[in-house]
């Protein structure tokens, strides 16, 4: 017959190894949460990006060819970001972090018109809106997107 302190010695042993099975785990959950959050964040200010772009270019065209205007427009899709578009500059907290910029030159379709290509470069490498240490790995290093309008006669 076992006595009666014989019964838990095997579970003493087992004492705190769920805490640091924990302690191990953790950081690396808590790091791929991350990752997953700053992905799709990146992917949400890829798209603002692109409306931004699309936005500018339909402005300019129905705003008498006006570059102040195709600028503001990129600063108002890009503002819950933080990122505001001036004088050819995608500014964010200050700092210069890419290009915002429009074209007008001949459309190439065999009309005789002109067409105004707004392009919108962030970089995303040296300014990341989540930075989180090790993902930057799969993240790309610059947003960039070009949209284009015809320009009326």
């Amino acid at each position: 017959m076992r006595r009666r302190e014989d019964r838990g010695a095997g579970r003493r042993r087992d004492n705190g190894a769920a805490a640091l099975e924990l302690a191990l785990v953790a950081p690396l959950l808590a790091w791929l949460l991350f990752g997953i959050l700053a992905y799709g964040y990146m992917l949400s200010f890829r798209q603002a990006v692109s409306v931004s772009a699309a936005q500018a270019a339909r402005v300019y065209v129905t705003s008498a060819s006006s570059t102040t205007a195709a600028y503001d427009s990129v600063s108002a899709a890009l503002k819950s970001y933080d990122v505001t578009c001036s004088q050819g500059s995608l500014r964010r907290a200050g700092a210069t972090v890419g290009t915002c910029s429009t074209t007008t030159r001949a459309c190439g379709d065999g009309d005789l018109g002109q067409c105004v290509f707004v392009t919108v470069t962030y970089d995303y490498g040296a300014h990341p809106l989540l930075p989180v240490p090790g993902i930057g790995a799969i993240l790309p290093d610059t947003l960039s997107y070009t949209a284009s309008g015809k320009v009326p006669q």
